[in-house]
């Protein structure tokens, strides 16, 4: 992929992550998405998977806003994530998996409804309420199960999340 396409593709991502459509990421952005997990699978914010979700949220925004927010002014501008969040996390994986990892943990246990991990149908719930259209959340979550155990690990979203923000998956 040359260095206009994988551009254009990191613009794209830029969206999914603007919840609001405000034309910034912010911390509410990312709080939004929080609430949004919750409701889709009736986990109070107070529970103890709930403030995970939150402090995951928390954990990816700042995490982001430390690579990314080079004027300091506490929201990542499109432009900001194209050339500072997006080169980072391309030269550094290891640094997107820190970064994202509580928030796709928490994330994974509140989707794991029976008890045996995250499945397909829990994937596309938790995909479908963070922004992707319906039926291709279905498409993905069945994707997301690589070794075909009928559960999908932490390591299997955190490549599939890597490589969909165009940075490469560290080896888990």
């Amino acid at each position: 992929m040359d260095s206009a396409e994988y551009e254009r593709k990191i613009a794209a991502r830029f969206a999914t992550f603007d919840q609001d459509g405000s034309g910034y990421i912010d911390r509410e952005d990312f709080s939004s998405a929080a609430r949004a997990v919750l409701a889709e699978f009736g986990v109070t914010a107070r529970s103890d998977k709930g403030q995970a979700v939150f402090a995951g949220a928390e954990a990816f925004w700042q995490g982001l806003a430390g690579i990314a927010d080079v004027d300091g002014d506490q929201r990542v501008s499109r432009e900001e994530f194209i050339t500072g969040a997006a080169k980072r996390l391309r030269d550094s994986p290891e640094r997107f998996a820190e970064i994202a990892r509580p928030f796709l943990r928490a994330v994974i246990a509140v989707a794991d409804e029976g008890g045996v991990g995250a499945t397909a149908p829990g994937a596309a719930r938790a995909l479908h309420v963070l922004g992707t259209p319906a039926e291709l959340a279905t498409q993905v979550a069945t994707a997301l199960d690589t070794d075909g155990d009928g559960r999908i690990s932490e390591d299997e979203i955190l490549a599939a999340f890597a490589g969909y923000c165009g940075v490469e998956a560290p080896d888990a």
